[in-house]
């Protein structure tokens, strides 16, 4: 009795402060932790989110309809289907990693309710294809390691707010990435497509894209005008692929914009030219025997002469550990690189 009128007590005291909410009244508030299933938690200090994870559950519980955050990872759910999340419209997030949902058990429209959700997870799955009709809302799609060795034509249409798509760990071939199978996308930010079955750069790669991850594949290499249609890219992993001297064109990286770019684990027997502005080269585990500062350096001569910090190439971190590299690093190395703090060999 002491512990039912100590909780009435704490309802009183929180409720008047969530009347007052613009998101959540009193009533919606009850109602809300009332309808909480009996397999999750709906904790009073944030009503808003459920939590169903770890519950070895084989579906989804009925949702209370002001769920804003659902928590289903690690259970045996095998089937996504349109009742299941009927009532939770107000959806901004899902986490649905590591069940065992296949793409047969997403019945089509799921998720189309969910005119709010930004955030979908459902990485460690079995799906073979990507979902379709998601909703525009969507910001984050999350489907690593799941099967999936297609991506149908359309899937992403009027996606125009994803900024991230995570499709790492898949069975992707050179045919499933394309412009057509990606169009839609024309606000994404970061592709990770690393662990793939790739052996050439993917096509039709949307304009917008800073960040692309391609390491874990068997790509050799990269056309010589192919990041003309990526203006923006400053982060690029080709990490573990099968890059030798002969797949890298002279001035492939030749971009304003890129930052980090990192080839380790590759057949690399040089160091490839890199642009001014880049500040961040891996390198590492490669074949490369020796490093010749004058071939490299992305200025003049004359230009070094004059130097000044504005116009100095930026590079500042250069890891070259893993070749046949010995030291003392070479001086040319180090007058053209005047801002390095970092070389690993």
């Amino acid at each position: 009795m002491a512990l039912l009128l100590a909780f009435s007590s704490v309802l009183l005291l929180v409720g008047p402060a969530l009347a007052q909410s613009p998101d959540m009244s009193y009533g919606d508030y009850m109602a809300q932790l009332q309808a909480c299933p009996k397999e999750c938690r709906c904790p009073p200090s944030f009503p808003n989110a459920v939590y169903c994870d770890n519950k070895a559950l084989k579906r989804i519980p009925t949702i209370p309809p002001h769920t804003w955050y659902l928590y289903l990872q690690n259970n045996l759910i095998d089937v996504l289907s349109t009742d299941a999340l009927r009532n939770a419209t107000q959806l901004r997030w899902i986490n649905l990693n590591r069940n065992r949902i296949t793409s047969e058990g997403m019945e089509e429209g799921a998720l189309a309710a969910m005119l709010r959700l930004v955030h979908l997870y459902m990485d460690d799955n079995l799906l073979s294809s990507v979902p379709a009709n998601l909703p525009s809302s969507l910001e984050q799609l999350r489907l690593s390691r799941n099967r999936i060795s297609k991506i149908p034509a359309g899937v992403f249409s009027g996606l125009d707010r994803m900024t991230l798509l995570e499709l790492q760990g898949n069975k992707l071939q050179d045919d499933a990435v394309t412009e057509v199978s990606l169009k839609g996308l024309s606000n994404l930010v970061q592709i990770n497509l690393a662990k793939n079955q790739l052996t050439t750069m993917p096509l039709g790669l949307p304009i917008t894209i800073t960040q692309l991850f391609l390491d874990n594949n068997a790509i050799e290499k990269i056309p010589a005008d192919y990041f003309k249609g990526l203006p923006k890219v400053a982060f690029l992993r080709l990490n573990r692929n099968k890059l030798g001297n002969g797949g890298l064109p002279k001035n492939v990286f030749n971009m304003s914009s890129i930052l980090d770019l990192q080839l380790s684990h590759n057949q690399l027997t040089q160091v490839p030219m890199i642009p001014s502005g880049l500040e961040h080269l891996h390198l590492d585990h490669n074949q490369i025997k020796s490093v010749n500062g004058s071939d490299i350096c992305p200025v003049s001569a004359d230009a070094l002469e004059g130097y000044v910090t504005e116009t100095a190439p930026k590079l500042r971190y250069l890891r070259l550990d893993g070749n046949e590299v010995k030291p003392p690093i070479p001086r040319d190395l180090m007058m053209c690189f005047r801002l390095l703090r970092s070389i690993v060999i």
